[in-house]
C-alpha cells in the first residue's frame, strides 16, 4: 500500500459511547506505563507513544519497526465497545480502510479484522475489505487488566510527516524518527558536505592573504566539520538500529569510509613533517589526495542519503545550491591562482 504526503490516521469508536454506562473503575494507562503484552510479533520498545484520546484514555503506540513495515498498538479501557483506527489519504473517514477489534463476552482473546468504510450506513461498512496490507499473524485483540489492546503491523510506504487525528481534531503531527533523520542529514550535510570543503579552500587559496592565520583557520573549520559529521554518523547508526532499515548498507558503508578518512586526516596533522623534511612532499600528496577523495564521497553519499530518505526536491535543491556556490568559488579561486602565476599542485 502506498500512502503519500496527505495520509491521516483517524481514531473512531464504532458504538456511541454516550449510550453505554461509563465505569468509574476503568483501568487507566499512560505512555509511561509498561506494556503487559508478551506475545507480540515485533519489538515494542521501538514504539512512539501518544495519548490519542485523553478523555477516553486511548493510547496509541506506533513506529516503523522494519523497512516499509509499521507497527501499531491501540489500547483503551475495556467497556465492551468496538475500537478501531482508520487510514485515509484525504483525512476523511468515508472511503478509508480501518482495523477494528472487539472482545466477545467471556473470552480473553478478541477478534479483529479490516473493514472498508464506504459510507455511514451499516451496509456500506464492508468486512474483510480495504487497502491495508496487514502482516500475516500480526493482528491481535486481547483484554489485559481491564484494558483492550489491539496490535498489528502494516506494510506501507508512509511519509515522514503525517497527521494523527480523532474526528476533525489534530492530535499529533510527525513521525517517530523524523527529527533524528533530519538531524542525521543536516549534521552530515553541514559537516562533511560544506565545512570540510570550505576548510580545503582556505588551505589551498588563503595562504598569502592570511599568512599567519590560514593554518589555524583551516584546522578550526576542519575539526568543526569533522565533529558535526561524526555526530551525523552516530545519529545514522542510532536511526538504523531503531528502524531496522534494510536498504542502507551502501549508504552506511560510504559513511564509515568517510569517517575513517576523516580520522586519518586528523591523525595526519599529528605526523606533519617540517617544511624542510624530505618526506613533506609525500605527506602533502597523501593529505591532499585523501581529502579530495573524501569530499567526492561525502557529496555523493549526501545526495544518495536524500534519495534513500525520499526527502524531496527541497533537500536536493538546497544542498545542490550550496555545492554549486562552493564549486563556483573554487573555480574562481583557481582562475585567480592561475593568473597570478602560482604553480598548481
Amino acid at each position: 500500500m502506498s500512502l503519500y504526503a496527505s495520509v491521516s490516521f483517524i481514531f473512531f469508536t464504532l458504538i456511541a459511547l454516550q449510550s453505554l454506562p461509563q465505569s468509574t473503575q476503568q483501568a487507566t494507562e499512560s505512555c509511561s506505563s509498561t506494556l503487559p503484552l508478551n506475545d507480540l510479533t515485533f519489538n515494542s520498545s521501538l514504539l512512539q507513544c501518544v495519548e490519542a484520546w485523553t478523555p477516553q484514555n486511548y493510547i496509541l503506540r506506533y513506529a516503523r519497526t522494519l523497512e516499509n513495515t509499521w507497527s501499531f498498538i491501540l489500547s483503551a479501557p475495556d467497556t465492551s465497545v468496538f475500537i478501531g483506527i482508520g487510514f485515509s489519504t484525504n483525512g476523511q473517514m468515508i472511503g478509508s480502510s480501518a482495523v477494528v477489534g472487539w472482545l466477545p463476552p467471556g473470552v480473553g482473546r478478541g477478534q479483529a479484522k479490516q473493514y472498508f468504510l464506504g459510507g455511514q450506513s451499516p451496509g456500506e461498512v464492508v468486512p474483510d475489505q480495504g487497502d491495508l496490507v496487514i502482516v500475516n499473524g500480526s493482528l491481535k485483540m486481547e483484554s489485559v487488566s481491564s484494558r483492550l489492546y489491539m496490535s498489528f503491523q502494516l506494510t506501507a510506504e508512509l511519509p515522514d510527516s503525517f497527521q494523527l487525528r480523532r474526528g476533525s481534531q489534530s492530535v499529533v503531527k510527525g513521525s517517530p524518527h523524523s527529527k533524528l533523520r533530519k538531524t542525521h542529514g543536516l549534521m552530515n550535510m553541514i559537516g562533511w558536505g560544506i565545512l570540510i570543503i570550505i576548510g580545503t579552500l582556505v588551505a589551498r587559496h588563503m595562504k598569502k592573504q592570511w599568512e599567519h592565520t590560514w593554518f589555524y583557520s583551516h584546522i578550526v573549520v576542519q575539526i568543526t566539520g569533522f565533529l558535526l559529521g561524526l555526530t551525523g554518523i552516530i545519529c545514522g547508526l542510532v536511526l538504523e538500529n531503531r528502524t531496522n532499515a534494510g536498504n542502507v548498507s551502501t549508504h552506511k558503508a560510504l559513511g564509515i569510509t568517510i569517517l575513517v578518512m576523516g580520522v586519518l586526516q586528523v591523525l595526519a596533522l599529528l605526523a606533519r613533517p617540517d617544511k624542510e623534511s624530505k618526506y613533506r612532499k609525500y605527506w602533502n600528496w597523501y593529505h591532499h589526495s585523501i581529502g579530495r577523495v573524501m569530499i567526492i564521497l561525502a557529496i555523493s553519499n549526501i545526495f544518495y542519503g536524500i534519495h534513500l530518505a525520499k526527502a524531496g526536491s527541497s533537500w536536493n535543491i538546497g544542498y545542490g545550491s550550496a555545492v554549486g556556490v562552493l564549486a563556483l568559488a573554487a573555480f574562481g579561486l583557481e582562475v585567480r591562482k592561475f593568473l597570478n602565476g602560482i604553480t598548481l599542485f
